[in-house]
C-alpha cells in the first residue's frame, strides 16, 4: 500500500452523533460577565471604577457540557438542582432555546441558583462574585433526581459532572453507578475534589492533573506515575487526564500515553474541561480508537480556550482543523 493511501485510511472523521443521547447529571450554574470601562479610581477606596457597558449571561457547569453535547449533534437530558427565581428562570429560558435539550430540575426554595459574576475591564477579569450553596442537597431532592434518572433507560451514556456545588452526593453518586452497570450504560466522569474516590468502576474518568495531585496529597510528581495510581485507585476502564498546555494523558490496562497538544493563542480557560468530557464521551460511545479520542477531545479542548468566556465547542471548526492536520501530514 502506498503512502498515500495510508494517508487516506488513516484520516480522522468525526462521526455523526445525531442518533446519540446522553444524559447528563450535576450542577448547573450561570456564568455572567459584566463588562465596562476602568477610567478612574474610586474615592471611597484604592479599587478602580467599572463603568459597566454590557452584562452577559452563559450556561455554565453541567448546563455548558449539555450545550457541547448539542454543538456536536447529540440529544441531550440534563439533570440537576437549582433555586426557585429569578436566576431559575433565566437558566431555563437558556436551555429551552436548544431543541435537543431536554431540563429535568429540581427547584429548591432555600438553595439559591449558582451564578459566577465576572467584573472585566479590557478583557480582563477584575474580581469575580459567587452566590451559591455548596452542602450537599437533602434527601427528598436526591430521590428527586433519582427519579429523574430512572426515566433514562434507554440513554447511550450519563456524564457526571461535579463541581463541588451539593448535586453529586456520595448516596447519589453510588446510585448512578449502580443504575448505569444494572442497564449496561458508559459513564463519564469529571470530578471534584470531595467526592473524588466515589467514582470507582465508572467508564471514563476525567480529572485534570491539578485534581490528581490533590487527590494524592502531592504538591508535585510524574505526570504518568500519579495518574497510574488514580487509575488503580478508581478502576475505570480509561483515565483521561488534562494536562493544560501540556495535552492530554490516556491511561487504561495496558498503556499510559501523552498526547500533546497544539500551540495555542490562549484567551480563556474556563470551561475547556467541560467541552473535552463532552467530546471523549460522545467518541467513546461511538467507538473510536483511543488516539483518535485523545486527539479530537484535545483538539475541541484547545479551541474553546482561544474564546473568552464560557463558549462551547464549534463542530465545523473542529472538523476544519482536523482537515488541515490532514493536509499537513500528506504533504
Amino acid at each position: 500500500m502506498d503512502d498515500k493511501a495510508i494517508m487516506r485510511k488513516s484520516r480522522i472523521q468525526i462521526p455523526d452523533f445525531k442518533n446519540v443521547h446522553v444524559v447528563v447529571v450535576g450542577d448547573v450554574m450561570i456564568d455572567r460577565y459584566l463588562e465596562g470601562d476602568v477610567r478612574r479610581i474610586s474615592p471611597e477606596a484604592p479599587v478602580p471604577v467599572v463603568e459597566c457597558t454590557q452584562i452577559t449571561n452563559r450556561l455554565g457547569g453541567a448546563a455548558n457540557v449539555a450545550i457541547n453535547l448539542h454543538a456536536m449533534g447529540a440529544k441531550v437530558t440534563l439533570i440537576s438542582v437549582c433555586g426557585d427565581d429569578g436566576e431559575a428562570e433565566i437558566l431555563e429560558q437558556m436551555l429551552h432555546s436548544y431543541a435537543s435539550i431536554t431540563t429535568r430540575f429540581v427547584k429548591v426554595k432555600d438553595r439559591p441558583t449558582t451564578v459566577k459574576t465576572r467584573i472585566m475591564a479590557s478583557n480582563q477579569q477584575l474580581l469575580r462574585i459567587d452566590t451559591e450553596r455548596t452542602d450537599d442537597v437533602d434527601t427528598l431532592t436526591t430521590e428527586a433526581l433519582k427519579a429523574f434518572l430512572s426515566e433514562n433507560l434507554n440513554t447511550h451514556g450519563i456524564i457526571l459532572q461535579d463541581y463541588n456545588k451539593g448535586v453529586l452526593t456520595e448516596n447519589l453518586i453510588r446510585e448512578i453507578l449502580t443504575f448505569a452497570k444494572t442497564n449496561q450504560i458508559p459513564t463519564f466522569v469529571d470530578p471534584k475534589e470531595r467526592h473524588f474516590f466515589a467514582y470507582k468502576g465508572c467508564t471514563l474518568f476525567k480529572p485534570n492533573k491539578k485534581e490528581v495531585f490533590t487527590a494524592l496529597g502531592r504538591q508535585t510528581g510524574g505526570v504518568q506515575e500519579s495518574a497510574r495510581s488514580v487509575f488503580d485507585k478508581i478502576q475505570p476502564e480509561v483515565l483521561l487526564m488534562t494536562l493544560g498546555d501540556q495535552g492530554l494523558l490516556w491511561c487504561d490496562s495496558n498503556e499510559t500515553v501523552v498526547y500533546p497538544t497544539s500551540p495555542r493563542m490562549i484567551a480563556d480557560v474556563c470551561g475547556a474541561g467541560d467541552t473535552v468530557i463532552s467530546v471523549a464521551a460522545l467518541a467513546y460511545i461511538q467507538g473510536m480508537p483511543a488516539g483518535e479520542l485523545a486527539m479530537i477531545s484535545n483538539l475541541a479542548g484547545g479551541q474553546v480556550c482561544e474564546k473568552p468566556g464560557v463558549v462551547p465547542v464549534d463542530l465545523r471548526e473542529l472538523k476544519l482543523e482536523l482537515e488541515g492536520m490532514d493536509t499537513e501530514d500528506k504533504g
